[in-house]
C-alpha cells in the first residue's frame, strides 16, 4: 500500500470532518439530496488506481452505474463482488491494523448542479450518514479529507469550494481498514455509500449544535426545557407557552413522554439565520434503588436487537421500511429497541419518539473476533485505537442526543473489556448525565450502570431475580436486563412464556431483548432467500444469519406471533365455569381506557354469542375481577382487547376445554380374505397388517414416527457444550428407523399389530402395539408404546405418519390450537377454536427448511376426504413431502411438492428451546421416552 493511502490502516478515526453535531432535517435552511445514480468503478486493491479520477474533467461515460445509498455487492448481478457473511470471526487476516492487498475499492463519482434557487451567501456542509468502511472525498478536484465509523455520520465544510455548476462529487470507498477491526457485528459485510449523502446550506447565523434538555418531575407534573445552543437564540414551544433565549430553563406543566404515551410538544429553535424544528419529550432517566425508573416508574423492557436490513437493499433503507418495523413492533406489544450493534439510521429515532418505543442506542462497536485469541492484541484495551473509540461514542451522542425514545447509551457490543471502554464511558457521562449506560461484555459492571447479559438460562435468570448471584458489590446493587436472548433462528425460539413470568416476579429483572429482528437473508433466484455460503465465500456462518421474528420479507414469523402474546400488557384469566375474567393492568404507565373489551363464547367451534365487557380503567399494576354476562358450564370462551382500531392487543381463553364426544365401542370382525383384512369400513394388508384405505379412501399405512427435521434450536450452536440433540438423533439413528412386524392377529373383535421400531447400529426401540376396532362407518387405532433398551436421549416426537396419495386438494379444517404453529414450549399464542386452511398455508416458511407448522391441542381434523378425531388431543401436522426430503433441504427452492400429503398425528413432540445461541429444551418439554397410549377414529367425510 502506498504512503498516499496509509489513512486505509491507521488506528486514528481521520481527517477534515467537522465536530459532530445534533441530526436534524426539515430546517429552513437549504439542502440538496445528492442520493440517485452515480457512477462507479471498483479496484480489486487500494492501489490499482490513482487518484485522477476526483479531478474535474474526468471522462467516467465508460463506468458503471449503482445506486446511492447502496451496497456496491448487491448491484451489478455478481459483477461488483460478493457479499460476505461471518458471525464474529474476520474474513481475513487477524493481524491490527492491517488489512490485506486485496482490498475491493470502489470509486464513486456524482456531477451536480446547484439549484437556482441556492443561496449564494453562507457556507455549506457536505453529509455522508453512512459509508463502509473507510471513505475518502474530492469536491470539484479538491481532497477535503477521509473518514472511518460506517453508521455514524461525518461532515465536511465545502461552501467555498462550491460553483454553480458541473460540481463533481469523487468519493473512494475502501472496503477493508483499519475500521474494520470495530466493526466485527454479525452481519453482512457490506461496503459502499449505504445512507444518504446531503448537502447542507449554512446561512449566517445557522445553528451549528444544540442539545434540547426535557426533564419531568412526576411529583409536581413539571417538565422543564432548556435548549443549550452553539449560536444564541429563542426557543418557542406554542402549546405550551414557552418563548425564551437559549440557555435559559423553564418549566412547565406538561404531559410526559413514555413509550407507552409518546407525547411531543413541536417547538423551534431560532438562531436568526435558520429555524430547526424541535420535538420535544418530556422525561427523566435515572437509577434508582437498584432500577431503571423513568418518570419515577421502573420500568419493564419487553424489547428486540433490531439490526437494519432489507432482502434487496442490504442496510440501504428507506423511510417506509423503517416505519413499517417501527408499526410492526407496535402491533406485536414490543416496547423497546436496541440498536444492534451500531446507531440506525437517525430517522428511525424520529419514529421511534413518534410512536413510542424505549431505545439503547448502540456504538458502531464490536471486536469479538479477538475471542478467538484470547482478546489479545484487542483494540479496546490499546491506546493506540482510544481516539477512533472515542470519535465513534461522541458521533453517536451529539448525532441522536436530542431524541426522547434514547434512555441508554450502549458502548458497543462483545468488544471485551478495556481502557478505551473506560474512556468511552466517562466521555458519555460528562456529556449526558441525564441517561445511563449499557455494556454487556463486563461481568464487574465497573463501566456500565446496568448488569447485562446474554443468553443465561432460566435458572440463572431467576437466581439473579432473587439476588443469589453474587458477584461484585457493585453489580448486585444494580437492575438486570438480558440484552439479548430467546435465539429467533428458524422455528422458535421456545421458553418465553417461561421467562415472562420470571421478568415479572422480580423487580430487579428489568426485561429483555430478542435477538433478533429480522432474517437477513438475501432475494436469490436460486436459494429464494440467500445465507451464509450461498455466495462461495471461502470462511463464513452458514444460515446464522437468519435469526429473527420477521422472515426476510418482514412476514411475521411464527416466533413474533408468539413474542406478542407472551408480552401482552393486559393479562385475561377467564374462568368458564365461573363466567368471571380477571383483567390486570401491565402496562407501567397507562391506564385501560384507551381499550375495549369483547366476549365471545363458541360451542364445537361455532360462535354463538358475543358482545362487549365493560371493564374499569385499571392503572398501571391493578386487577379486577369482571363478570361475563351469563353463565356457563361448557364451550368455549374468548375474551379480548381491542384498541379503536379494532387492533387486538391482548385476549385470554377459558381453560377448560370442550372433550371429543365418545366414540362409543366399536365389535365389528375382522374379515380376513386372502391378501387382505377387512375391518369395518377399512382395508388392510393381511401380511403386514398395514392400513390400505378407510371408506374407500386410499392410504400409505400408518407408521410409528418419532423423527422431525431438526430446528436451528434441535442442532444447536457448536460453541456449546452439553447435548446437541440434532446432532444426537442422527448418532442414535433416529433419522433412518426401522420398521419390524411382530405379528398380525385379528380378533373378534379387534386387529391386533405388533411392532418393533428401531435404528440400525443400536439396541435400542420402541414396542408399539397397534389396537384396530370399528364399526361399520368409524376405524379407531388405539396405539400403546413402550420404550425398549437404555434410552439416554429424548425422541423428537412420538406419533403415527401416514400418506393421502391422492394430494388431499382442498380445504383443510380442524378444531384445535391455531391459526399458526405451536410447539410445547411456543403455545401462548395458539388460540383454541375452529380453524380452516390448505395444506401449501399450513408450513412455515423457515429460510432454511425444517420441522414446522404443527398444531397443537387438535381434537378432530379433516384432510383429504378424513375425519379423524383424537383421545387426548394431538398435534397435527401436513405437508407435501416427506420429512426427510424436509431434513435434506437446504433452502426453500429444494422443497418440491409430491402427489401424495404427509400427515402427522403426534402424541407429543419434544420442545423448541434457543439452544441454536441460547438455552436449551426446559425439563418439562423434554420428550423422554416412556410408555405412551393415544388413540385415533377415523371417518370418511360425508
Amino acid at each position: 500500500m502506498s504512503s498516499a493511502h496509509a489513512y486505509v490502516t491507521d488506528p486514528l478515526p481521520g481527517s477534515g470532518a467537522l465536530p459532530p453535531r445534533a441530526w436534524y432535517a426539515g430546517s429552513s435552511a437549504d439542502s440538496l439530496s445528492l442520493n440517485g445514480t452515480w457512477r462507479f468503478r471498483l479496484s480489486p486493491t487500494v492501489d490499482a488506481q490513482d487518484e485522477s479520477f476526483a479531478a474535474e474533467g474526468y471522462d467516467a461515460t465508460g463506468w458503471a452505474e449503482v445506486a446511492v445509498p447502496g451496497h456496491w455487492v448487491l448491484q451489478g448481478d455478481g459483477a461488483h463482488g460478493s457479499p460476505v457473511y461471518t458471525n464474529h470471526l474476520y474474513p481475513f487476516p487477524v493481524d491490527p491494523p492491517h488489512v490485506p492487498t486485496e482490498n475491493p475499492t470502489g470509486d464513486h463519482l456524482r456531477t451536480f448542479d446547484l439549484p437556482a434557487a441556492w443561496p449564494g451567501d453562507g457556507g455549506a456542509v457536505l453529509r455522508f450518514d453512512g459509508v463502509e468502511s473507510c471513505a475518502r472525498v474530492w469536491l470539484n478536484g479538491t481532497d477535503i479529507g477521509e473518514f472511518k465509523g460506517s453508521r455514524l455520520p461525518h461532515e465536511f465544510a465545502v461552501g467555498h469550494l462550491l460553483k454553480p455548476a458541473g460540481n463533481v462529487l469523487a468519493v473512494r470507498v475502501h472496503q477493508w481498514s483499519s475500521g474494520s477491526y470495530l466493526e466485527d457485528q454479525d452481519q453482512w459485510w457490506l461496503p459502499g455509500i449505504f445512507r444518504d449523502v446531503t448537502l447542507l446550506h449554512r446561512p449566517a447565523g445557522c445553528a451549528l449544535d444544540f442539545f434540547a434538555h426535557a426533564s419531568y418531575d412526576h411529583t409536581s407534573g413539571l417538565g422543564t426545557l432548556r435548549v443549550d445552543s452553539d449560536v444564541d437564540g429563542r426557543v418557542t414551544v406554542p402549546e405550551l407557552g414557552v418563548d425564551v433565549a437559549t440557555g435559559e430553563p423553564v418549566s412547565v406543566p406538561v404531559e410526559p413522554w413514555t413509550a407507552e404515551t409518546p407525547r411531543l410538544y413541536d417547538g423551534v429553535l431560532d438562531t436568526g439565520g435558520e429555524r430547526v424544528p424541535l420535538r420535544v419529550g418530556f422525561r427523566t432517566v435515572v437509577l434508582d434503588d437498584g432500577l431503571i425508573k423513568v418518570n419515577g416508574t421502573p420500568v419493564l423492557f419487553k424489547g428486540v436487537n433490531r439490526h437494519e436490513w432489507h432482502p434487496r437493499y442490504g442496510r440501504a433503507l428507506d423511510l417506509d421500511t423503517m416505519r413499517r418495523d417501527v408499526e410492526l413492533m407496535k402491533r406485536h406489544n414490543v416496547n423497546a429497541v436496541r440498536t444492534s450493534h451500531y446507531p440506525p439510521h437517525p430517522a428511525f429515532l424520529d419514529l421511534c419518539d413518534e410512536y413510542g418505543l424505549w431505545v439503547i442506542d448502540e456504538c458502531d462497536l464490536e471486536t469479538h473476533g479477538f475471542v478467538e485469541q484470547g482478546w489479545r492484541d484487542n483494540p479496546v484495551d490499546d491506546d493506540r485505537w482510544t481516539p477512533a473509540l472515542l470519535d465513534r461514542a461522541a458521533r453517536m451522542v451529539e448525532r441522536d442526543k436530542n431524541h426522547p425514545s434514547v434512555v441508554l447509551w450502549s458502548l458497543g457490543n462483545e468488544a471485551g473489556t478495556g481502557r478505551g471502554l473506560t474512556a468511552m464511558a466517562e466521555w458519555i457521562r460528562g456529556r449526558d448525565p441525564e441517561r445511563l449506560v449499557h455494556y454487556e461484555g463486563d461481568l464487574n459492571c465497573r463501566d456500565t450502570d446496568v448488569y447485562a447479559r446474554m443468553y443465561s438460562d432460566h435458572a440463572e435468570v431467576e437466581r439473579i431475580g432473587r439476588g443469589l448471584d453474587g458477584g461484585p458489590e457493585r453489580r448486585r446493587a444494580l437492575p438486570f436486563i438480558l440484552c439479548e436472548y430467546a435465539h429467533a433462528m428458524g422455528n422458535g425460539p421456545g421458553g418465553l412464556a417461561d421467562y415472562q413470568r420470571l421478568f415479572e416476579r422480580y423487580e430487579r429483572l428489568q426485561g429483555a431483548f430478542v435477538w433478533e429482528w429480522i432474517d437477513h437473508g438475501i432475494e436469490d433466484e436460486r436459494f429464494g432467500f440467500a445465507y451464509g455460503g450461498d455466495f462461495g465465500e471461502e470462511l463464513h456462518d452458514g444460515n446464522f444469519v437468519c435469526d429473527g421474528l420477521l422472515f426476510p420479507d418482514r412476514t411475521p414469523s411464527p416466533g413474533l406471533v408468539e413474542f406478542k402474546k407472551v408480552i401482552e400488557p393486559v393479562q385475561l384469566a377467564v374462568d368458564g365455569p365461573a363466567a368471571t375474567v380477571r383483567v390486570t393492568n401491565r402496562f407501567d404507565f397507562r391506564d385501560l381506557s384507551h381499550l375495549s373489551f369483547v366476549w365471545s363464547r363458541e360451542a364445537d367451534g361455532e360462535r354463538v354469542r358475543e358482545g362487549a365487557l365493560p371493564v374499569p380503567p385499571l392503572g398501571p399494576g391493578e386487577s379486577a375481577e369482571v363478570k361475563l354476562p351469563e353463565p356457563a358450564a361448557d364451550g368455549l370462551w374468548t375474551v379480548r382487547a381491542l384498541e379503536a382500531d379494532g387492533h387486538e392487543v391482548a385476549w385470554g381463553q377459558s381453560v377448560s376445554a370442550p372433550t371429543p364426544v365418545p366414540a362409543g365401542v366399536l365389535e365389528a370382525r375382522p374379515v380376513p380374505d386372502g391378501r387382505r383384512i377387512t375391518l369395518g369400513p377399512a382395508s388392510f394388508d393381511a401380511r403386514t397388517g398395514e392400513l390400505r384405505s378407510v371408506g374407500g379412501v386410499e392410504l400409505v399405512a400408518p407408521r410409528l414416527d418419532v423423527w422431525r427435521a431438526p430446528t436451528d434450536n434441535d442442532n444447536g450452536a457448536s460453541w456449546q457444550g452439553g447435548e446437541r440433540l440434532g446432532l444426537l438423533w442422527r448418532e442414535f439413528g433416529l433419522h433412518r428407523m426401522r420398521h419390524r412386524v411382530d405379528g398380525v392377529e385379528p380378533g373378534d373383535d379387534a386387529l391386533t399389530v405388533r411392532t418393533r421400531v428401531a435404528p440400525a447400529g443400536r439396541d435400542i426401540g420402541l414396542r408399539a402395539v397397534f389396537r384396530w376396532t370399528a364399526d361399520e362407518r368409524r376405524l379407531r387405532l388405539t396405539v400403546s408404546v413402550a420404550p425398549d433398551g437404555d434410552w439416554r436421549l429424548p425422541l423428537p416426537r412420538l406419533g403415527v405418519r401416514f400418506g393421502l396419495p391422492g394430494g388431499a386438494d382442498g380445504p383443510v379444517s380442524w378444531f384445535g390450537g391455531g391459526p399458526g404453529e405451536a410447539y410445547p414450549d411456543t403455545r401462548a399464542a395458539a388460540r383454541l377454536g375452529r380453524w380452516t386452511s390448505d395444506v401449501d398455508a399450513l408450513q412455515t416458511p423457515y429460510v432454511r427448511p425444517q420441522e414446522n407448522g404443527a398444531r397443537a391441542d387438535v381434537r378432530w381434523a379433516e384432510i383429504g376426504g378424513l375425519r379423524i378425531d383424537g383421545d387426548p388431543a394431538f398435534w397435527f401436522t401436513a405437508r407435501r413431502w416427506t420429512t426427510e426430503q424436509l431434513d435434506a433441504a437446504e433452502h426453500r427452492g429444494d422443497l418440491v411438492p409430491g402427489d401424495t400429503v404427509w400427515v402427522n398425528l403426534d402424541h407429543a413432540h419434544q420442545g423448541i428451546g434457543s439452544q441454536s445461541c441460547g438455552p436449551g429444551v426446559l425439563p418439562q418439554y423434554r420428550l423422554t421416552p416412556s410408555p405412551a397410549q393415544f388413540t385415533f377414529t377415523f371417518a370418511a367425510r360425508d
